[in-house]
């Protein structure tokens, strides 16, 4: 156990836990109500599957112990704490139930950030999951039409490095990435600047449940946010109804902005993964 929150200390930190969580998710939830889509913000509540609910329980992390916490002494993952009514996030019950996820989670966490960032990639991902295919993923129209779409990957060097990514490549364009990539082969390529491995801290934190501390949480959550709106920036597609202004990647000056956001998410994402480790291991990356 590493520090004890009374029951007044914990419940306020819930309490701003939750009032910030609402505000992070109130236009998705708005939307919802109204089953209006949007091809940019609800990305993360689609792809990762993470309700807003799910966002907005808030817990210590790991060893930290809650006193007056009845509820939470059968809460998964929890063990009682040294007092009465006292629970805590476990480390070691989360590793002992789940002992392949834990060393996924950790791996990818200290293998990413240990790596150095790569910022040749220039978004092309987007690129190659349309190239030469007349039927897309989202319905959506292309910026420069099929043609010039089909034309910019072919005047530049695929470098994906992201599997996930990766596996929703055209036929056509698998070929031209300079790596092949497999699930299984994730955490040797995987590296911090890669924008979808930004994103993944999100996921990685959310996996480790009570033993991320719910502040933390919304950080990794708010990271995944801001880069999501640039992926689509430099996607190919025509986002201008959505009051998306894009950053045209096939241009010097569009590479240039890119590579410089990219660089400042490489830098939020390790110092949230260090973050991570430390709240749940007490190591950093």
């Amino acid at each position: 156990m590493t520090a004890a929150l009374s029951s007044m200390q914990w419940r306020a930190r819930e309490q701003a836990h939750h009032d910030r969580a609402d505000a992070l998710t109130a236009a998705h939830r708005a939307r919802a109500a109204r089953r209006e889509k949007h091809p940019v913000q609800d990305f993360l509540y689609t792809y990762y599957s993470y309700k807003p609910a799910q966002l907005r329980r808030w817990h210590p992390g790991a060893g930290v112990v809650l006193e007056d916490a009845p509820e939470r002494v059968t809460w998964r993952w929890y063990s009682p704490g040294p007092s009465v009514d006292s629970a805590a996030p476990d480390a070691a019950a989360f590793a002992a139930g789940k002992p392949e996820l834990a060393g996924l989670v950790e791996r990818m966490l200290r293998r990413t950030a240990s790596r150095p960032g790569q910022f040749g990639c220039f978004g092309l991902h987007e690129w190659a999951m349309v190239y030469r295919e007349p039927e897309h993923r989202h319905p959506v129209p292309l910026r420069l039409g099929q043609a010039g779409t089909d034309a910019v990957v072919e005047t530049h060097e695929l470098r994906c490095t992201h599997f996930d990514a990766f596996r929703f490549f055209t036929p056509d364009a698998v070929p031209r990435n300079r790596s092949p990539l497999t699930r299984e082969g994730q955490p040797v390529f995987e590296q911090p600047g890669c924008l979808h491995a930004g994103m993944d801290v999100y996921k990685w934190a959310m996996k480790l449940g009570p033993l991320v501390p719910g502040e933390l949480l919304l950080d990794c959550f708010e990271l995944a946010r801001d880069i999501r709106e640039l992926d689509m920036q430099a996607a190919p597609y025509d986002l201008s109804g959505w009051g998306v202004v894009p950053v045209p990647i096939e241009t010097v000056d569009g590479k240039a902005e890119y590579v410089r956001r990219q660089r400042g998410f490489a830098q939020r994402g390790n110092a949230l993964r260090e973050r991570i480790l430390e709240a749940w291991l007490g190591t950093a990356a």
